[in-house]
């Protein structure tokens, strides 16, 4: 069980509530494979006999976190795919039980390629159809980089307005810090419907 010793990142804070909605044996999403880190974290949590779908644009970011895994012996249980998370619906049929995202860009490489309100969008409403009940999606938002704002300021106008009968939606966020810090929102599938 990961355990917050501060509660100045949100990716801490995020693993949280991973903690007790990841279950072995899940499906589950990294939709912003990053450096890695969410994945093999993801891949632990699902056990052997879970899976993770892990999503990214580029190919660093893919040999990034193949090292990782094979380093950790994951490497089966996880599919790196090069695709912008928005296709994520024509690489999983099954029903997924969370979709991790990290809006923003691939740290320590090209900070122009980011992830894009419209994509992000779309990557949105295919992990909902996608969800189980009481599956979560949770997206940490980034935006000290060009485009983050608008980018944050349009997951939240399309977050707002889900049907709060099929889902509960929370906002995790510091208030008192300056320079951009991250926010959370996790949504929660309700039931089925």
């Amino acid at each position: 069980m990961i355990k917050a010793k501060y509660l100045t990142k949100v990716i801490d804070i995020n693993k949280l509530y991973l903690e007790q909605i990841i279950n072995e044996g899940d499906i589950v999403v990294d939709a912003t494979m990053g450096n890695g880190y969410d994945t093999t974290y993801l891949a632990k949590k699902v056990g052997e006999s879970g899976f993770v779908y892990s999503f990214d644009v580029q190919e660093e970011a893919i040999q990034s976190t193949s090292k990782k895994l094979e380093k950790e012996g994951l490497s089966s249980r996880v599919k790196l795919i090069l695709d912008g998370h928005e296709n994520m619906d024509k690489y999983i049929d099954k029903e997924i039980s969370c979709v991790v995202f990290n809006l923003g860009y691939l740290p320590r490489a090209k900070h122009m390629i980011t992830t894009k309100p419209n994509t992000t969008i779309k990557a949105i409403e295919n992990s909902l159809k996608l969800l189980k009940p009481h599956g979560v999606i949770s997206l940490a938002i980034y935006t000290g980089h060009e485009g983050g704002l608008e980018e944050k300021n349009c997951v939240h106008n399309f977050v707002k307005n889900l049907n709060q009968s099929e889902f509960n939606v929370l906002e995790c966020k510091f208030i008192n810090q300056i320079n951009n810090p991250p926010e959370l929102i996790l949504i929660e599938k309700k039931k089925e419907y």
